[in-house]
């Protein structure tokens, strides 16, 4: 079993920045896909950026290519999604997850197996 925690998210006004932060428990963490999602308000929750097991994969969705990045510490088990230049539509509950199926890249929320509890971020305009 494998416990996710957020952290860092808040209010910021638009062109500003944030970061997230998620903690994990458990010795298999250095295995696992990460990814980062999010959901606002009415609609589906969706892909944000993902990253391989070892930190050299990273990937985006295109409506945050080139302003968020994603980064993992395996010694301190734990992801972080930096976002700059937020923008009002960016206003959402970010969610970590762990995808257990080895290496790829994965995009869909069946294909992770454990989630955080979420954490808003909200941007104001």
């Amino acid at each position: 079993q494998v416990q996710l925690v957020e952290s860092g998210g808040g209010l910021v006004q638009a062109g500003g920045s944030l970061r997230l932060s998620c903690a994990a428990s458990g010795r298999h963490f250095s295995d696992y896909t990460m990814g980062w999602f999010r959901q606002a308000p009415g609609n589906e929750r969706e892909f944000v950026s993902g990253i391989n097991w070892s930190g050299t994969r990273t990937y985006y969705s295109e409506s945050v290519e080139g302003r968020f990045t994603i980064s993992r510490d395996n010694a301190k088990n734990t992801v972080y999604l930096q976002m700059n230049s937020l923008k009002p539509e960016d206003t959402a509950v970010y969610y970590c997850a762990a995808c257990t199926r080895g290496d790829g890249q994965y995009y869909q929320r069946y294909e992770y197996d454990y989630w955080g509890q979420g954490i808003q971020v909200t941007v104001s305009s």
